[in-house]
């Protein structure tokens, strides 16, 4: 049996590898170069491109590009007129932003449990958390696998309650066949890093709905509009005339960020096929693996995963998730935890969000192990992230 590089054995290499890493080619770094040299760095026409481009990836008939995921969210919230009063329900289970984008208006996020085998919000918790406060609801894709969409449409249409689908993992995922960005009332997409494709930072809302963009447009640029059909004091004197018809913020992407959008979503085929790859190898390899559970996949969602998470099943380990996560370090392959449950940050506690509100979530949440995953890696990098999860696994393994 292997000793854990922690407790003096080899370590499965010698140079870290990383949870996650973006993939700048030279093609990107040259479409960004243009734009620096050219006449437009913000408010120009790659902003605009990159919209065509995201409607024509995903068939949506709208989207907006903004400067992060969060800000796609608040913009979301505020085209859905989430307000004071009201109450949005989403998942624990995400980063803070998919919960944080209601407090911005004023509103209460309501957290709904988990499926304990799809780490995704549960429709069943979905219904049970509506009140008649219940404005909408935010179904995180967790690490990229679709939300069970049919479900959670079916309830909102029931209910009255927009739904909007934080596809922040999961741009290039399709659902029954239709790509995300194109089956929730508003989408929205994040292009960090570490994401399937980059903007360096930003993101993008999606949407069918011709009032939605409206509304989406405003709130993305001061509220503020060229368009005479929208103004209240038309006609005007001229074309350099504008006015502001709502409060809205400064949410607006860069022209170079835009241009490495666009760049990045000309091979975004490739990144989805390699890393359904790597999902195929890891989810063979950690099979049968004891103490190592594998994230279920629902038969309609079509993954394009931006995390692999694996779960430690520590009945049978030995050691705790903390020491799993160190000893993993110790091999050079880093790791990384997705997520804390959100309601147990100090800020949501202050707020009189207590422990134990999500029981399978808070489950789930002790074993959760995100492990590196990005088209980049070589085949090196898999198996040894595969022979360190298994070697340490095996050792720890009662």
């Amino acid at each position: 049996m292997e000793k854990p590089a922690i407790l003096g054995g080899t370590p499965v290499r010698d140079e870290k590898i990383y949870y996650g890493r973006q993939w700048v080619s030279e093609e990107d770094i040259a479409a960004v170069s243009e734009v620096l040299r050219g006449p437009y760095i913000t408010c120009g026409p790659k902003v605009t491109e990159a919209e065509r481009v995201l409607e024509r990836y995903t068939g949506a008939r709208h989207a907006v590009v903004v400067n992060s995921g969060t800000s796609a969210l608040h913009c979301a919230c505020i085209a859905a007129g989430v307000g004071e009063g009201d109450e949005v329900i989403t998942t624990p289970i995400t980063f803070a932003a998919s919960a944080n984008c209601a407090l911005y208006c004023g509103a209460k996020p309501v957290f709904a449990d988990i499926d304990p085998e799809t780490y995704n919000i549960d429709p069943d918790s979905i219904r049970k958390c509506i009140t008649d406060k219940t404005k909408a609801v935010i179904a995180v894709d967790y690490t990229g696998q679709a939300v069970k969409a049919d479900e959670i449409r079916a309830i909102c249409d029931e209910f009255g309650l927009i739904f909007i689908e934080d596809a922040a993992h999961s741009i290039g995922t399709k659902y029954n066949g239709k790509y995300v960005g194109n089956i929730a009332d508003m989408t929205c997409f994040s292009f960090h890093p570490v994401k399937t494709v980059t903007a360096g930072e930003g993101g993008a809302i999606l949407t069918n709905d011709d009032d939605f963009y409206t509304k989406l447009v405003l709130a993305h640029a001061h509220g503020i509009t060229h368009d005479e059909a929208l103004m209240e004091d038309a006609p005007h004197e001229g074309d350099w005339y504008y006015e502001e018809i709502s409060l809205g913020y400064n949410y607006r992407m860069t022209d170079f960020q835009a241009a490495l959008l666009i760049s990045q979503m000309n091979r975004i085929d490739e990144f989805v096929a390699r890393r359904k790859e790597i999902v195929a190898r890891y989810d063979e390899a950690f099979a049968n693996v004891p103490g190592i559970i594998i994230q279920k996949n629902i038969p309609e969602s079509d993954t394009s995963r931006h995390l692999y998470v694996i779960r430690l099943d520590l009945e049978k380990l030995t050691c705790t998730r903390r020491e799993f996560f160190d000893a993993m370090s110790a091999e050079n392959v880093q790791c990384q935890i997705h997520y804390v449950p959100v309601y147990w940050f100090p800020y949501y506690r202050h707020l009189g969000y207590e422990k134990g509100l999500c029981p399978n979530a808070e489950e789930v949440y002790k074993g959760i192990m995100s492990i590196p995953l990005y088209p980049r890696m070589t085949d090196k990098d898999i198996e040894d992230t595969i022979h360190a999860v298994t070697k340490l696994a095996t050792y720890y393994a009662k």
